[in-house]
């Protein structure tokens, strides 16, 4: 049940159509883990926890630095050098009380995913690397869980959702070719600040679709998103297990 103060809190998510007070309760009882407190995993977390959803978990082993504070907005000057993952718990906790903040002080690897994955409902994917988003996406296929994948790269972002069931596209079904594709990755690649918010924005918004079914998801489907010349297309992903 939600309580009174929690019904104040959500009021405007509350009167929308086909939501209600039934699709608030989902979110309280749900879980998602961002991975990842960067340009992505700011956006993301904000709005998770403002919109009420129950616990967030955050997966970081990373320190801010200078360069992060043209688009990771959960930042400030003076907290350069300190951890990510610390720095994010304590302000999404001054942001709602109401939501359980548990930070995870480590990048994820193959050796701890499934562990840390096991406590949550849904993933979103926030890492700026393929090797993560490989292992996310293993990992959640082992697991059963849904993902929900963003990607960010000069002026362009994509958006997925992967393995909502047993026989929906996962992350291999889009990039199969795990080799070639980290071989192609640019590791000193340029993004425009603004880019982050939008794509972020978008994951969060699938995240909360997959948690209250209001809405139609991005089922085997991708978007790809151009802010220089505000393009959005969505291709269709074909399942191939």
């Amino acid at each position: 049940m939600l309580s009174k103060n929690e019904k104040e809190r959500y009021q405007r998510q509350i009167i929308l159509p086909q939501f209600g007070e039934v699709a608030q309760e989902k979110l309280k009882n749900a879980s998602v883990l961002v991975a990842g407190v960067g340009g992505l995993g700011s956006v993301a977390s904000l709005y998770l926890v403002a919109a009420g959803v129950g616990k967030v978990g955050l997966t970081d082993n990373d320190e801010v630095s200078l360069t992060n504070l043209q688009r990771q907005i959960l930042y400030r000057e003076d907290e350069i050098g300190q951890s990510k993952s610390a720095l994010a718990a304590q302000t999404l906790k001054k942001l709602n009380s109401n939501v359980e903040i548990i930070p995870y002080f480590t990048f994820l690897n193959k050796e701890n995913a499934q562990k840390i994955f096991a406590d949550y409902d849904i993933i979103i994917d926030c890492t700026d690397n393929f090797k993560a988003r490989y292992i996310i996406n293993d990992a959640c296929v082992a697991l059963k869980k849904p993902f929900v994948y963003g990607s960010i790269s000069g002026y362009s972002g994509q958006v997925a959702v992967f393995n909502q069931n047993e026989k929906a596209a996962t992350y291999r079904c889009l990039y199969p070719c795990c080799k070639q594709i980290m071989e192609m990755e640019n590791p000193n690649k340029g993004v425009m600040g603004v880019l982050p918010a939008i794509t972020a924005s978008i994951e969060v918004n699938e995240a909360l679709k997959l948690i209250t079914g209001v809405g139609k998801g991005l089922y085997n489907q991708l978007l790809l998103i151009n802010i220089f010349n505000n393009e959005y297309k969505t291709l269709d992903i074909e399942p191939l297990r």
